[in-house]
């Protein structure tokens, strides 16, 4: 399989170093706009091949969709990261125009790429990449609920840990729905696990809820300690998105999708469980929420929409 990764920074770099060290890709090309920096990370990364034992090849290029050709999966990181202090909704005026570029050069290239949005805003990203190409909706993906499901059961796990329990994040079921965005998005508490026991049997509700606001400022608080946006576990996120794909996995993982009568919703990117495989999106999964989840995500929506609402104008 031939993947591209758009935008060589930070993110973009990990998901072509993961992509390469997994192995079931046979070629990662790398692209960007500034001169040399994909070529120069390229080789990096080839130049790990021998010690960490991949045949992937990875190949950078400035500004060449030509060598884009016949990618099967595409993943769109470019745009400006946030700094700290800001929202990833400010990135909204220059990161819509890049996204649209992007997009259009790969899939005259690629036109039967699946695409798999980072880019933040992500959710309004993932919505303007399927209105701008009128692609199916089961071949646009946004990454975000991948992420912050795992910053979720990271700071579940070092919750349980304070409460005496020796768990890691790997010993942790749990999923976060909504939007990607610090206000709004919707940590399931109801359905979070430690080795298939509900958390709530093991932490009070003031250590889940603490939790839970954790995970909601992840991005930030990464954001804070950097001085730029995290880069391991997004690129690790987008990863594994293109892993479920490649494989054909039919892997249960929440995705920013498109809904079209599904929970209710239509018209909108959000991020829902789905189930992913060599068709991109080949199941919208639909799971209960208790009621105080039911009224977040409502809220989360209502949010989403209004980010979208700004697309139209950022493009003039």
């Amino acid at each position: 399989m031939k993947v591209t990764v758009v935008g060589a920074g930070n993110v973009g770099a990990t998901v072509a170093n993961v992509l390469a060290t997994k192995g079931f890709a046979s070629e990662v090309v790398l692209i960007d706009i500034k001169e040399g920096l994909s070529e120069g990370k390229a080789m990096d990364i080839m130049q790990t091949s021998h010690m960490l034992n991949f045949d992937t090849t990875v190949t950078g290029v400035t500004n060449d969709y030509a060598a884009t050709a016949g990618s099967q999966v595409v993943v769109v990181t470019s745009g400006i990261p946030r700094k700290p202090g800001m929202t990833r909704e400010q990135l909204i005026g220059t990161n819509a125009k890049i996204v649209k570029s992007v997009v259009d050069q790969i899939l005259a290239h690629s036109p039967e790429a699946i695409l798999i949005i980072v880019s933040n805003p992500m959710d309004a990203m993932t919505y303007l990449t399927l209105k701008d190409t009128k692609l199916p909706r089961n071949r646009i993906i946004g990454q975000g609920g991948m992420l912050d499901s795992s910053r979720f059961r990271y700071y579940l796990a070092e919750a349980l840990k304070e409460a005496g329990y020796p768990a890691t994040p790997t010993d942790i079921d749990g999923m976060v729905v909504g939007g990607h965005a610090d206000k709004t998005m919707v940590p399931l508490v109801s359905l979070a696990t430690y080795r298939g026991i509900p958390v709530t049997q093991f932490l009070s509700d003031e250590a889940i809820q603490k939790a839970v606001e954790a995970t909601k400022v992840g991005g930030a608080t990464c954001t804070k300690l950097l001085g730029t946006s995290a880069w391991y576990a997004p690129g690790a996120a987008a990863a594994a998105l293109v892993e479920a794909i490649a494989l054909d996995a039919k892997k249960l993982i929440p995705c920013c999708v498109y809904l079209d009568g599904e929970y209710g919703e239509k018209d909108l990117c959000i991020g829902v469980p789905v189930i992913l495989g060599k068709n991109g999106v080949e199941k919208i999964v639909e799971v209960k929420f208790s009621e105080a989840e039911q009224a977040k995500f409502a809220e989360s929506v209502a949010a989403a929409r209004e980010v979208n609402s700004k697309i139209a104008g950022a493009l003039e």
